[in-house]
């Protein structure tokens, strides 16, 4: 079988799309052997910013000469993406190789999609005689499949409310959830300025080194003459004691989440010098994360699905210089809060767009339409992303802006679509 049919198969190999749970996963883990796939393991859970947080390790541990290995989800366009071995994707060929020998580990265990990707990827790990291994969570921490692996340093980047059905309804819950991937007496990163003191108490009752931003680390934001952040200067604790490092470039990244990245190479002992931060920091930008593409109109794509992600999207965008309009081409899905997500734009955004999206998880553009006529804002329905944008890149001007986001569904349609038309 090609990629895709190995895709296709793995959709239909369990009844749920999600099962959290370790059993399954680990029972496999140890027929395959995938028990031990770096040197060092560093996992990253959180609601928002771990994409950004790993990429942002991942090139400042390779601007020291490390060989690492990532692993995140979702994927933009192509399932590569999850499987990035020394800066590259790994090829289609590896990764049926890989489900070939997961799949026969297995036996008769049924695994979801994520879990036998999961294995996949440990499999091509523990083959690459790797350094380092940045596992990104795929939903909550605790009982997710990443967390089959001890990793030598947990780091939860932000605890808001999202997959409340999976995770609970309080902050709370899913900070418990999120901290299940800290482990006995090892190191600990928590990139949130305000945990949950269930995360508090978990860390404590495994005696874990924890630190936290604003006590242990943190960050200052210096201004220039016109008020606007020019730079920072970021401060924390590596083993040897206090260190500082001043006027850092802006990372195109959510300066928290570089800064929980800084303090946690800081924590691996090795010899990190300011320039390999620096190039690091310079280096880090996702597709889909804050993406400006300003052809054929000024356009911001932003993957944001959830209110905590939608308020720093509406922080980013009121720093905006604007002539125009504001234009919002929206598709979310359904079990995202979407009311408080458009509640959270409504200010930023003069005129809105909906779509449906090509996933039964969506969130209808005829209902989300409704949701944004009730907060009595203009909209305008297309039947996809695709057809949206082909109007909208017509009709709007230089002097405007159009804000992609909700899913990474929506930013990876416009994406294909505005390549596609050059």
């Amino acid at each position: 079988m090609n990629l895709d049919e190995w895709l296709q198969r793995l959709e239909l190999l369990h009844p749920k799309e999600i099962e959290l749970g370790l059993g399954r996963v680990a029972k496999v883990a140890q027929q395959l052997p995938v028990t031990k796939i770096a040197h060092r393991v560093i996992t990253v859970a959180g609601t928002n910013g771990k994409g950004t947080t790993v990429r942002l390790l991942a090139n400042i541990l390779s601007n020291v000469g490390l060989k690492v290995g990532c692993y995140s989800s979702p994927h933009l366009h192509h399932y590569n993406e999850r499987v990035i071995i020394e800066g590259l994707p790994v090829e289609d060929q590896a990764l049926c190789d890989a489900f070939v020998r997961v799949d026969k580990a297995r036996r008769d265990i049924p695994l979801t999609y994520f879990e036998f990707g999961t294995l996949a990827a440990f499999d091509l790990f523990a083959r690459a005689n790797l350094d380092i291994v940045l596992l990104e969570v795929g939903l909550g921490g605790r009982l997710d499949a990443t967390n089959i692996l001890d990793s030598d340093i947990a780091v939860v980047t932000s605890i808001a409310l999202d997959h409340q059905e999976w995770l609970g309804n309080t902050r709370e819950s899913i900070g418990y959830e999120k901290a299940g991937i800290m482990r006995p007496g090892s190191s600990a990163i928590c990139g949130d300025p305000n945990p949950p003191l269930s995360l508090l108490q978990y860390a404590d009752s495994l005696a874990v080194n924890l630190d936290c931003s604003g006590r242990e680390f943190g960050y200052e934001l210096i201004l220039g003459e016109d008020s606007k952040v020019i730079s920072w200067n970021w401060w924390g604790q590596n083993n040897k004691g206090q260190i500082k490092f001043s006027r850092l470039p802006l990372p195109e990244i959510p300066i928290a989440n570089a800064a929980a990245a800084i303090q946690t190479v800081m924590r691996l002992g090795l010899p990190i010098e300011e320039v390999h931060l620096r190039q690091g920091i310079l280096r880090t930008r996702l597709p889909g994360r804050y993406q400006r593409i300003n052809q054929p109109v000024p356009i911001i794509l932003d993957v944001a699905h959830n209110p905590h992600a939608a308020s720093y999207l509406a922080e980013r965008l009121k720093r905006e210089q604007v002539t125009g309009c504001v234009h919002a081409l929206v598709g979310i899905l359904a079990d995202k809060d979407y009311e408080t997500m458009i509640q959270t734009m409504m200010p930023i955004v003069d005129y809105w767009s909906v779509s449906d999206l090509p996933t039964p998880r969506a969130l209808s553009g005829e209902k989300l339409a409704l949701v944004i006529q009730q907060q009595g804002a203009t909209v305008e329905s297309y039947a996809s992303i695709s057809s949206a944008l082909e109007y909208l890149c017509e009709t709007l001007t230089k002097e405007d802006l159009l804000v992609i986001f909700g899913s990474f569904y929506t930013v990876s349609e416009a994406l294909t679509y505005l390549k596609l038309r050059g």
